[in-house]
Order: C-alpha cells, then structure tokens, then sequence
C-alpha cells in the first residue's frame, strides 16, 4: 500500500522534536517556526500589551530591531536577534544652491551634490561621485540610488534612470580600501582623517539614460511582472490619477488608470507591494485595493490590471440630507471628509514578510477621542485574522509610524515638538 501523502497538521512539539533530531534543515525549520509563531499570533488568548514608553527631544527612529534616539547616539534593542541581508548603502551631501550674490556676480555653481556609496559587510567605499550639471544637464533637483539604478529628478517634473553598474565601471578611476593608501590622496590613508574618501568616479560624459518619464512630483516607481511602472501625470487634469504602464513599451495597461475619488486633506498612496509578488497596493481612507497584473510577456497585447481583493472601513451611512424630528429634510452645506478623523479611517499599511501578514492601521474618534486599532490580513487572500486594540490615543493632526515586528508593535509619534515611542509584546492571556 503505497503512504498516505496527505497534508496535515503539525504542531510546535512535532518540529522541536524532528530538529532535536536533526531531520529538518534550517531552511525548512525557519519556514515551519515562523507559521507556528504566526498561528500563536493568531490565538484569540493572546493579546499585545505595552511594556515600555519613552519620549525624546529629537526625532526616534527604529530598524531591524533596535530603537535609535538622540540622533543614533542611544539604542534599545531586545530576548532576540535576526540576521537580515543588506548589501548596500549609499550617503548624499547637502545640495549646492546658488545664491542671489553668486548670479548677480555670474557665478555659476556646477557641482549639485556628491554621492558617496559602499558596501555593507564588510563596510568599503565603492565610490563617490559627482553630481553635476555639466554632466546631468540644468535643473537637477534631488538624486536617489535603488536596485543598482542611479535616478535623477528634474525641476521640468521628469526623471531620468542611469545605471549604476555601467557609470562604476566605465567612469571608475582607482578602486579604495578603507585604511590602504590611495594615489588620489597622494599616498594618504583612506578614511583617515581629514583626508576622508576621495572622488573615485570621474564621469565625463552622460551617461546613457536607460529610462525617462514626465511625472507630477517627480514620483515614479518600477516593480510588478512583468516590469511595469507607476507614475502620475503632469497635468492639472491627471492629478488625483495614478497610470500603470509597461515599461517594455510605455503602452498603458487595460485598467491602468487608478483613482479613489477620495475628498480628504492626506492624498491617497499607491505602491507595487513588497512582497514581490509583482501586487500594487492601493491605499485610500475608506478603500484598500489589492492589484494584479495580468500579461504576457509575448502576446504582443497590452497588459491588464484587475483587483485581486478590497478592503472596507466600516461607515454609517454618511447621506448628505438629515431629516429634522418635524420631517423637514435639511441639506448640509458642507461635505464630509473622506478622512475625517470621527469616522473611520485607514491610516497605515505595513507588511510583515515572515509571517506574511498585511497589518492595517484604522482609526476611529466617535468617542471624542481618536482611537486606533491593527488589523492583521491574510496577505494572500485579504481575510481579516484579528484586531489589536492599542492603549494610547492617536492624534492625526501630529505623525505616526508603526512597525510590526513579528512578535512586537512598536509605535511612534510626535507630540508638539517631543517624540514618543510605545512599545507592545505578544502576551497570553489567562482566564
């Protein structure tokens, strides 16, 4: 009889026991440990529960982990420790500005700023170069390096995309070490001071430009699959819209067009989803829309763009017309917000990757005071799994970040001109 190869459920003591053993491999038991914590996230007897607060002067910021305050001076961290890949990471100086002297003088400012780029681990310098107008043409107005794709903004709303690899390697004039000699600082030692790291990437010439668009706030994002782009048009009539477009032909995607119609002060945001799986997320105040593109590679037809699933807030019905006790029917003269801070109100979207959870933030101030809650979505399928209440009200007229970290939710926001950071673990809850 051959086995029975059905699936079926595993629990936590199956798989400590098969790793005692060593008959799973790490890969594996990383995959079956994470589902486990998520199911334990999951359990109706566990809740979040704040275990630490502390406010700051200066801005708080929290990666991988750890929370930086005082300008990363002081760092807390916590029982457990992940090893995330990073490869590189890139440093920009101040921009060069002209000023109303220098032009009435003629004088004329050629070099925009520097960019200074390295290796993660171990840390060296790959390169610093030059931003320049001679080189990049006028008009630069801010520069960004992702994915090995060096893109420059533009004061005429465009951007343009060069790519990194071809500038390193055609315009590379000595390879740096941190702590050898460099012949650039004439035999001085790189990365000791004053000396520092010199500019070892001389362009001298434009590089190719590998892709342009015309874009409002010179906004453009690339991801999906196959490759499609992301951008909003410059134009009064565009504004509000967001266009999907293939980035093989620049041909518009069949639904590409995405707009919420939303009346609220904070604008709607969209994004290809981090998850990879080549999603767009759609994030409105009422609306959370979950995009898929559908394509081939080569039909020769263009791509399509359909909703995989949506979201709701839940709302009372907000009719524009309010019948008084005599029955006389009175139009309001005013609409209501769409993000308006008495209703409910999708805040934040995060995603958490291990656990492959969508984590929603949605506030409500009914009571007088604004109230926030976390919903954790099914990433695949949109399906809310529970709600976590937390214990500090949220104020929309200051900022908010929210991090989701397996096991712990760690929220920051501003408060007049102080920081706080509250800090939530997973706890079990005993009846």
């Amino acid at each position: 009889m051959a086995p029975y190869r059905g699936r079926r459920t595993i629990n936590a003591v199956d798989l400590l026991n098969w790793r005692s053993r060593g008959l799973r491999d790490a890969g594996t038991l990383i995959r079956h440990n994470l589902k486990v914590l998520r199911a334990i996230i999951l359990q109706d007897n566990r809740s979040f529960i704040k275990v630490w607060s502390k406010t700051s002067k200066s801005t708080i910021m929290y990666e991988n982990g750890k929370i930086y305050f005082e300008n990363y001076q002081n760092c807390y961290s916590w029982y457990l420790g992940w090893d995330v890949s990073q490869e590189t990471l890139y440093v920009k100086s101040v921009q060069n500005k002209e000023t109303p002297l220098a032009r009435q003088a003629g004088l004329t400012q050629n070099t925009v700023m520097h960019l200074a780029i390295f290796d993660a681990f171990p840390l060296q310098p790959v390169g610093i170069l030059e931003i320049s107008k001679k080189i990049f043409g006028n008009g630069v107005t801010d520069v960004a390096l992702s994915q090995s794709v060096l893109a420059v903004s533009y004061s005429n709303k465009s951007v343009k995309l060069y790519s990194l690899e071809h500038i390193v390697h055609r315009y590379m004039t000595e390879k740096l070490t941190l702590g050898k000699q460099s012949l650039l600082l004439g035999g001085k030692t790189v990365g000791e001071a004053p000396f520092g790291i010199p500019v070892n990437i001389q362009i001298t010439e434009c590089p190719p430009v590998i892709f342009e668009v015309s874009c409002s706030n010179n906004g453009v994002q690339i991801g999906g699959y196959p490759w499609h782009y992301i951008y909003t048009p410059p134009h009064k009539h565009h504004k509000g819209t967001h266009h999907i477009c293939s980035l093989k032909d620049n041909f518009l995607a069949t639904g590409g067009i995405q707009n919420m119609n939303c009346c609220s002060l904070e604008s709607d945001c969209i994004f290809f989803h981090p998850d990879d799986s080549g999603r767009i997320i759609h994030v409105g105040p009422t609306t959370i829309n979950v995009l898929k593109i559908l394509g081939e590679l080569i039909s020769g037809l263009p791509s399509k763009v359909v909703k995989d699933f949506s979201m709701m807030t839940q709302r009372e019905n907000n009719s524009q017309v309010t019948v008084t006790s005599s029955g006389r029917r009175v139009k309001r003269r005013f609409h209501q917000l769409d993000d308006d801070p008495d209703q409910e109100t999708f805040r934040l979207v995060e995603y958490e990757d291990e656990l492959d959870l969508m984590v929603v933030v949605v506030t409500n101030g009914e009571e007088g005071e604004g109230k926030a809650r976390i919903r954790l979505h099914d990433n695949q399928s949109g399906q809310l799994q529970r709600t976590i209440d937390l214990v500090e009200p949220w104020d929309e007229t200051f900022q908010h970040e929210l991090y989701f970290d397996k096991d712990t939710i760690i929220h920051i926001e501003q408060k007049n001109t102080n920081f706080c950071c509250h800090v939530y673990k997973l706890n079990t809850t005993r009846g």
